[in-house]
């Protein structure tokens, strides 16, 4: 499967990434670059590359965006954003900060498997934004750490979760979920879904939560 054909798709009826990208010729050009970057590289692809992708001439290309980093700036923006509204969702969420964590990492982590292409390039080309858009993104990133290390100091506090290092544990939960991306495959033996249960239930015992998480989402106790 394409780049393009995967940010096409709305499995389980989730909008697209791009969804709200006009007009249309500037959407494509983002697909585009999506698929590029994520064959190539960031630095390895042109301007060139990403407009024949698009069926435009380079040209066009610099109508919608000036740059190659500011076709990234943007995927970025939009990736980190929907990151961000994830996680958020669930930590604002009804129930105990077990059943909370264990819906992060469950919709978090299937949206690296969907859109597992979109995701590498989102996660992994921080590197080659520009100074004033790499400080913007990592701002998003820490909140995106912010809400997660949230719930995990929430269940510290009930007497959930036993950890000793809240930062650090953090740092490994958002680590795990998003490697899915760099290895997760539409022909692979798990679903995103069946991928999202399974490492909701590793990261519940990975914070000692009294309750672990059972396939169907709901908890189960020990």
């Amino acid at each position: 499967m394409s780049a393009a054909e995967e940010t096409e798709e709305t499995p389980c009826g989730e909008d697209t990434p791009w969804g709200e990208v006009t007009p249309e010729a500037a959407r494509r050009l983002l697909i585009a670059a999506v698929e590029a970057f994520a064959e190539r590289g960031y630095h390895a692809t042109t301007t060139r590359d990403i407009a024949g992708r698009a069926g435009m001439s380079p040209a066009a290309l610099y109508i919608h965006y000036k740059t190659k980093e500011e076709l990234l700036h943007r995927i970025s923006r939009i990736g980190h954003d929907k990151a961000l509204e994830i996680l958020r969702a669930a930590a604002g969420s009804e129930g105990t900060a077990s059943e909370r964590l264990a819906a992060a990492v469950r919709s978090f982590v299937r949206w690296h498997a969907e859109r597992h292409t979109t995701a590498r390039v989102v996660q992994y080309e921080l590197d080659a934004l520009g100074p004033e858009h790499r400080t913007e993104i990592v701002a998003l990133r820490r909140e995106s750490d912010a809400a997660v290390r949230g719930l995990i100091e929430e269940g510290v506090a009930s007497g959930e979760f036993d950890v000793p290092d809240v930062a650090g544990t953090t740092i490994a939960v958002l680590s795990l979920c998003i490697d899915v991306s760099r290895w997760f495959t539409t022909q692979g033996r798990r679903t995103a879904d069946e991928v999202g249960a399974l490492y909701a239930d590793l990261v519940l015992r990975m914070v000692g939560a009294r309750t672990l998480a059972a396939p169907d989402g709901s908890a189960a106790q020990k």
